[in-house]
């Protein structure tokens, strides 16, 4: 096969080409969001290491804090990494970014604490994590674009839905990884020295990632690469509409996305008082299945349109989410907070499983990948990446219901833009 494919030979491989070059893609997807997350879920056990005080919810919201930071990076990112891909390749996009994240990770896990250095800690972490948040805001663009790219027409959400089961696969095998750590070490070892295994681990699997990444065939022309708009902003801002539309359905859906997945974890520990290995256990159910209902809703997609089961999202993350998040303020059994989330998730899904593919499908080829990235970046800083902020901070400021009100009303901007939005079927770049 050659390297450089032409629009004819992407239409022409088979379906076995194509789940072996979304699973190429993927596995850096995977690593990238392992590395990106493990922060969230060890935040528990690392952040009087770099933040020193009596308070529990005062560290959190410190390390909350630094996590925000790192959303900031992704605009930045999904420009840089958006520009190369359109100008220089998908392939080399991708190979850069799970690198970046290799060098970020390797950091966190080798950082003196706050006893050891001082106030140089909590400043070097927040270094590591901006330097990842660039990897992973030109990592989210990149293999949308070139997932939504290769997958077979007729069956692109399916195909496409594969992005975040390696997304939500980073998150349950960062999971995993602390629920083992937790039955191996005492609560005092992760506290003094357990939480850096994490971070070693994905560095280590960022190496395996790239040496898979250098398989993957290109899926832009050399004519599609040299064309004045390629990876220009120029260029994107001739598609403000494709833009702006992007933006409204991503704030609602990457704030309930992070809600119920990195937040939720601190939730049930800090609300609902669930032990942090309870709190885990639940979670890695949770995720395990919501991982599993990706391929059927993007399956789903492809019957009843991406445009209806955007606004089916809209509409039910809109009415259910303060019920459900009531509920889980009280709840004391982990069979019933699990099946809440898992309720929570699947409403997630309708916009998780095709979130890439509809923001590709409404971008040419020249600034697809920056078009993906940046407008997608942008509002996962703005909404996704400061959930878990807000969210403490209206726990501290004595509010926390408002908390589910905000959510709620940002999924029904969800709601308003889906309803306007022209229907891919129809008017989608990506034709099938």
């Amino acid at each position: 096969m050659a390297e450089h494919l032409t629009k004819t030979e992407i239409e022409e491989l088979t379906p076995r080409q194509r789940v072996m070059a979304i699973v190429g893609a993927s596995s850096g997807n995977l690593v990238e969001w392992f590395d990106f997350y493990i922060y969230s879920f060890c935040a528990l056990y690392f952040s009087a290491a770099f933040f020193p005080s009596g308070n529990p919810t005062t560290q959190l919201l410190n390390t909350a804090g630094i996590f925000a930071a790192g959303f900031l990076m992704r605009p930045i990112g999904g420009w840089m990494f958006g520009r190369i891909a359109d100008k220089y390749g998908r392939k080399n996009s991708m190979m850069i970014s799970v690198l970046m994240m290799c060098g970020g990770s390797l950091m966190i896990a080798m950082l003196p604490t706050y006893a050891q250095i001082g106030t140089a800690a909590p400043a070097l972490l927040l270094l590591a994590r901006l330097f990842q948040g660039l990897s992973v805001g030109g990592e989210y663009g990149t293999s949308a674009t070139y997932m939504s790219e290769v997958a077979l027409p007729g069956r692109r959400g399916f195909f496409a839905s594969f992005q975040y089961v390696t997304l939500i696969g980073g998150q349950l095998l960062a999971l995993l990884v602390l629920v083992i750590l937790q039955q191996l070490l005492t609560e005092a070892e992760l506290r003094a020295w357990g939480w850096r295994i994490p971070f070693v681990c994905g560095a280590a699997a960022a190496i395996v990632s790239l040496y898979l990444r250098r398989s993957l065939t290109e899926t832009t022309t050399a004519s599609d690469r040299s064309r004045k708009e390629a990876g220009s902003l120029a260029g994107l801002m001739k598609h403000k509409r494709a833009f702006i539309t992007v933006l409204g359905f991503t704030a609602g859906g990457s704030l309930i996305f992070y809600t119920f997945t990195t937040y939720m974890q601190k939730y049930l520990v800090n609300t609902a008082g669930m032990n942090t290995r309870t709190a885990s256990a639940v979670m890695t159910g949770a995720l395990l299945v919501y991982m599993g209902m990706q391929p059927l809703f993007g399956a789903l997609s492809d019957r009843i349109g991406r445009r209806t089961a955007m606004i089916w999202f809209g509409a039910l993350a809109t009415l259910c989410t303060v019920p459900i998040e009531s509920a889980l303020h009280g709840v004391t059994n982990p069979w019933v907070a699990g099946m809440l989330i898992i309720c929570a998730l699947a409403i997630i899904s309708l916009y998780t499983s095709i979130s890439g593919l509809i923001k590709a499908e409404m971008f040419p080829v020249e600034v697809r990948a920056m078009g993906v990235g940046v407008s997608y970046a942008v509002a996962n800083a703005l909404f996704g990446g400061s959930a878990e902020y807000v969210a403490l901070w209206f726990k501290q400021a004595g509010v926390e219901q408002n908390f589910y009100w905000y959510v709620s009303g940002m999924c029904a901007l969800a709601f308003i833009v889906a309803l306007r939005m022209p229907d891919p079927s129809k008017s989608g770049l990506l034709k099938g």
